[in-house]
């Protein structure tokens, strides 16, 4: 008879060591025309995810033309390659192949996912809408139409117009300081000539990589895309000049960047309101400028944020939800960008609880700091929270996919993802004190209220730091 086993049920069970992760080998090869193709084998099931990933993203907006990248995008699959958008929907569903586009502030990326047998006949198609998109000037007033009411519901939404604001406030007019979507008055003077201009000087295969993650050749996967994106980046007629070859790590100049420091060019303002009357709640950003994502402290980085406020048990969520009742949940991130990217707590607390909770996020920044250092419990729950679970991003083509765009994006090792792990270990409680106090000033944070001023302005003095910038209602 098999002995039973027995458990001490009065304290957690202790867990073992961190398992060694090893992120599939990825195959690299340059076409002629300076698109990379990077594939990664995966043929546990016959499916392959395709993601063609452009480096130009929002933060290439010429100056005026805030959303000119976005609404780029959304034209591609408006009709490409001869067939109308509906038709080009209608080949890629017959096919069984899910297409999205997405846009951030660094990077424009395609993606279809499809049976792997189809591949033959689902990158073609990849190939039309970013190569040979038809750029219709009806489309085009239509999808402008379309943003141009999205826009106008971000309005009525608090947390929407605090995301908005505060990128706006932190980097003014630097590429950053606006959200994909752009603005009213930019959307409304674009034209569809704009947008051809774009396409045919910023999306190029210099600054493209085509990714594919599955059951797939990458020699044969190379010779789709050579066939399939032949003529990508040539005159069809359109444009009256042809475009100078991008680089792909061309930066914009036309807008000031934040300094070495990782400063926007004038200093914002400490504190600033959007009013909103009768509120209930009022919504919370408070952080500045902080670090790009090729800073060799990013780990430290990570680490820090996951303890400050990146996980349910990190200090803001437990003070202003567990012990203050606040809020439903409080958060913080470090958003990394090729270019220094913002450091941002973002919490919707009770309006008449507003400026305390201020009070009590600002102490819990200046704690990690130094002046309440993270404890050894804190560090292990950090740790584990990054750790624990780490290969469960990588489980399927899509995530595979997802976790190669990483590194093409941001030119990371390929080493990187079974390092993730060790070098996430490998931080101290000094390190985390370290970093945020490098990273984090209190004298540079801007804290955003949308909310009603009328109830929580009168304390606002208390905050010491100056009165408020108080900011058109429908302005963002």
């Amino acid at each position: 008879m098999a002995r039973a086993l027995t458990a001490d049920r009065s304290k957690l069970p202790e867990p073992g060591p961190a398992r060694t992760f090893k992120f599939p080998p990825v195959e690299k090869s340059v076409l002629p025309s300076g698109l990379r193709v990077w594939t990664v084998r995966h043929p546990q099931v016959p499916v392959v995810s395709l993601i063609l990933l452009v480096t130009r993203g929002a933060a290439a907006d010429p100056p005026g033309q805030d959303g000119l990248a976005a609404i780029t995008a959304d034209m591609l699959d408006e009709g490409s390659g001869g067939r109308s958008a509906i038709q080009m929907h209608e080949a890629l569903a017959r096919l069984g192949a899910q297409f999205d586009t997405d846009i951030g502030s660094d990077a424009t990326a395609i993606s279809v996912t499809a049976l792997s047998r189809v591949t033959d006949r689902v990158l073609p198609l990849v190939g039309d809408i970013v190569a040979r998109p038809s750029l219709g000037e009806s489309d085009f007033e239509r999808v402008r139409q379309l943003r141009l009411h999205r826009l106008k519901q971000l309005r009525d939404s608090p947390a929407a117009v605090a995301d908005r604001a505060f990128l706006s406030l932190v980097y003014g007019d630097d590429p950053y300081g606006h959200s994909p979507i752009g603005n009213e008055a930019s959307l409304t003077s674009l034209t569809i000539d704009d947008v051809r201009s774009f396409h045919g000087r910023e999306l190029v295969p210099a600054a493209a990589t085509l990714i594919a993650v599955g059951d797939c050749d990458h020699s044969a996967m190379a010779r789709l895309a050579a066939h399939a994106f032949a003529d990508w980046g040539e005159d069809h007629g359109r444009r009256t000049q042809r475009p100078a070859p991008a680089s792909r790590d061309q930066g914009r100049t036309t807008r000031q960047a934040p300094n070495a420091k990782g400063q926007a060019p004038s200093a914002p303002p400490r504190l600033a309101v959007v009013p909103r009357l009768r509120a209930p709640q009022s919504e919370l950003r408070i952080g500045q400028v902080a670090a790009a994502r090729h800073t060799p402290d990013y780990h430290a980085l990570a680490l820090a944020n996951a303890i400050l406020g990146g996980q349910f048990v990190s200090r803001v969520n437990l003070n202003l939800r567990e012990d203050k009742g606040f809020t439903y949940g409080a958060r913080t991130a470090f958003e990394f960008r090729r270019r220094p990217g913002p450091f941002v707590l973002q919490v919707s607390v009770q309006t008449a609880a507003t400026v305390q909770a201020i009070h009590e996020s600002l102490a819990e920044i200046e704690g990690i700091r130094g002046t309440r250092p993270v404890t050894p419990e804190e560090l292990s729950f950090g740790v584990a929270a990054l750790t624990r679970g780490y290969a469960r991003n990588f489980e399927t083509a899509d995530q595979i996919g997802r976790a190669v765009m990483q590194l093409a994006l941001y030119d990371l090792p390929d080493d990187y993802y079974a390092q993730f792990v060790p070098r996430i270990e490998a931080v101290s409680r000094d390190e985390v004190s370290r970093v945020m106090t490098r990273y984090i000033d209190p004298a540079r944070l801007t804290t955003l209220i949308v909310g009603d001023i009328d109830v929580f302005g009168a304390e606002l003095g208390g905050l010491g730091v100056g009165d408020p910038l108080v900011l058109p209602p429908d302005a963002f």
